[in-house]
């Protein structure tokens, strides 16, 4: 079942991601988005790396994430993975 969201650009469906918001479209988790911003890449950037996305998309997810913090956050949390599981060789890159 697919849910609409107040943003244009992101939904939930239950067949994908277990209806985490998504880009409209696509498999992208508006937690991926997000994850990126909080490293420094910047909204304009995403687009370049994530080509599937328009920068309309992407100022969305953003926007979605900040009416929607707490929601967010959980999804990033429980996709972590826990430091003991990354390589000490690629931990700090």
């Amino acid at each position: 079942m697919v849910q609409r969201t107040e943003h244009c650009y992101i939904i939930k469906n239950e067949q994908i991601l277990n209806g985490e918001p998504i880009i409209k479209g696509t498999r992208t988790a508006v937690r991926a988005i997000v994850e990126m911003w909080r490293i420094g890449v910047s909204p304009e950037e995403i687009p370049q790396r994530l080509p599937h996305l328009s920068l309309s998309q992407v100022f969305d997810a953003l926007s979605y994430y900040l009416d929607h913090q707490t929601e967010i956050n959980e999804y990033i949390e429980q996709n972590r993975i826990p430091d003991e599981l990354i390589d000490p060789r690629v931990r700090n890159l």
